[in-house]
């Protein structure tokens, strides 16, 4: 099964949705800012992604400072902002089984299909 945290105001993401079903791909739309993942949640797509906290989030984001976040903060501490912020996950991000992509480039998705 093919999901997408997926931002509907986000052109990256609305892009990446549309490349998924022009290949005839309908995958499971999570719109993560309306059903926040959950800590475990966030682990695991770190896991799928094979990436850090830091590198799944979006440092730039007003929230990032105004929750006194920095890049160099741990893992934990980053897991735990993105649980309760989740407008600091980059997006949109596409899971396929175990393994994950950040479609920053939309075509960036295309190497998990």
């Amino acid at each position: 099964m093919i999901t997408i945290w997926h931002n509907p105001r986000c052109s990256k993401s609305r892009q990446t949705l549309q490349l998924l079903e022009d290949r005839g791909i309908t995958p499971t739309i999570i719109r993560y800012l309306d059903e926040p993942p959950s800590e475990a949640d966030i682990r695991a797509m770190l896991l799928a992604l094979d990436l850090r906290p830091i590198d799944m989030m979006r440092p730039r984001e007003a929230v990032f400072k105004e929750m006194g976040l920095s890049t160099s903060d741990d893992d934990d501490t980053l897991i735990k902002a993105v649980a309760q912020e989740p407008r600091l996950i980059e997006r949109p991000i596409v899971q396929n089984g175990n393994r994950a992509a950040i479609g920053r480039p939309p075509e960036a998705v295309l190497d998990i299909l």
